[in-house]
């Protein structure tokens, strides 16, 4: 018999759609739309916040319990910039997605690297 960690719960669904809906939601409470939450400069420097924390959880060995909310916090924050944004992230993703795929990978400083290399040549 299964423990009840193992099953899942209903309320946190793995759908794209009920987690935007979640973040939605939590833009509606706090009228983030009328009240400066949804700024474009005011959430990127939420984000770089954000990345600091995920960088202190790294560099200074700190739980992976810690890092998992803060790497949480930084995608509720691009989820949330997408509602701010008016664009469409899911299907952003999948559309660089196929073009990661397509990319060949180098090795740069002993360390992979996949990018569009433009210094070839």
């Amino acid at each position: 018999m299964a423990d009840q960690e193992d099953k899942p719960d209903p309320q946190h669904t793995d759908s794209w759609n009920a987690m935007m809906a979640a973040v939605q939601a939590f833009h509606n409470k706090h009228d983030f739309k009328n009240t400066g939450g949804e700024e474009l400069n005011y959430r990127v420097a939420l984000m770089a916040e954000e990345l600091g924390e995920i960088s202190s959880c790294i560099t200074k060995g700190k739980s992976k319990d810690l890092l998992s909310e803060e790497l949480a916090d930084l995608l509720i924050l691009l989820m949330g910039t997408d509602i701010a944004a008016g664009v469409d992230l899911k299907l952003a993703f999948w559309n660089k997605m196929d073009k990661l795929m397509q990319r060949e990978s180098r090795m740069v400083n002993g360390r992979i690297r996949v990018s569009e290399f433009r210094d070839m040549g």
